[in-house]
Protein backbone atom coordinates (compact mmCIF):
# COMPACT_ATOMS: atom_id res chain seq x y z
CA UNK A 1 0.00 0.00 0.00
CA UNK A 2 2.62 2.62 0.89
CA UNK A 3 4.44 2.03 -2.70
CA UNK A 4 1.12 2.92 -4.14
CA UNK A 5 0.58 5.97 -2.15
CA UNK A 6 4.34 7.16 -2.67
CA UNK A 7 3.75 6.80 -6.87
CA UNK A 8 0.72 8.84 -6.24
CA UNK A 9 2.88 11.85 -4.60
CA UNK A 10 4.90 11.47 -7.05
CA UNK A 11 2.18 12.30 -9.60
CA UNK A 12 0.03 14.30 -7.95
CA UNK A 13 0.16 17.36 -5.82
CA UNK A 14 -0.30 16.85 -2.11
CA UNK A 15 -4.21 17.69 -1.41
CA UNK A 16 -4.85 15.39 -5.07
CA UNK A 17 -2.87 12.60 -3.95
CA UNK A 18 -4.27 12.71 -0.63
CA UNK A 19 -7.65 13.27 -1.88
CA UNK A 20 -7.22 9.85 -4.28
CA UNK A 21 -5.93 8.32 -1.58
CA UNK A 22 -8.46 8.45 0.78
CA UNK A 23 -11.26 7.98 -1.95
CA UNK A 24 -9.64 4.37 -2.07
CA UNK A 25 -9.26 3.98 1.31
CA UNK A 26 -13.42 4.45 1.47
CA UNK A 27 -14.19 2.26 -1.77
CA UNK A 28 -12.44 -0.96 0.15
CA UNK A 29 -14.39 0.15 3.49
CA UNK A 30 -17.73 -0.10 1.11
CA UNK A 31 -16.77 -3.36 -0.39
CA UNK A 32 -15.22 -4.79 2.83
CA UNK A 33 -18.97 -3.74 4.50
CA UNK A 34 -20.86 -4.91 1.35
CA UNK A 35 -18.94 -8.83 1.40
CA UNK A 36 -19.56 -8.74 5.40
CA UNK A 37 -23.23 -7.87 4.74
CA UNK A 38 -23.24 -10.52 1.90
CA UNK A 39 -21.06 -13.00 4.61
CA UNK A 40 -23.84 -12.22 7.23
CA UNK A 41 -26.73 -13.09 4.46
CA UNK A 42 -25.20 -17.04 4.05
CA UNK A 43 -24.51 -17.53 7.39
CA UNK A 44 -28.48 -16.96 8.57
CA UNK A 45 -29.27 -19.39 5.95
CA UNK A 46 -30.49 -22.55 7.13
CA UNK A 47 -30.46 -25.81 4.51
CA UNK A 48 -30.97 -29.58 4.66
CA UNK A 49 -30.72 -29.65 1.01
CA UNK A 50 -26.35 -31.04 0.98
CA UNK A 51 -26.33 -29.30 -3.13
CA UNK A 52 -28.04 -25.94 -1.35
CA UNK A 53 -25.82 -26.25 1.71
CA UNK A 54 -22.41 -27.56 -0.70
CA UNK A 55 -23.08 -23.88 -3.03
CA UNK A 56 -23.36 -21.60 0.23
CA UNK A 57 -19.91 -23.26 1.46
CA UNK A 58 -18.47 -22.84 -1.52
CA UNK A 59 -19.97 -18.79 -1.32
CA UNK A 60 -18.80 -18.05 1.92
CA UNK A 61 -15.42 -19.43 0.87
CA UNK A 62 -15.31 -17.05 -1.95
CA UNK A 63 -16.38 -13.92 0.38
CA UNK A 64 -13.91 -14.53 3.03
CA UNK A 65 -11.05 -14.77 0.49
CA UNK A 66 -12.24 -11.39 -0.59
CA UNK A 67 -12.59 -9.58 2.39
CA UNK A 68 -9.08 -11.15 3.42
CA UNK A 69 -7.57 -10.03 -0.02
CA UNK A 70 -8.63 -6.36 1.15
CA UNK A 71 -6.55 -6.88 3.95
Amino acid sequence: MASMEARLRNGLDGDDARRLIEQQRAERERQRQSLNLQRENILSQRTSNPGRRAALEAALKQIEASIASLG
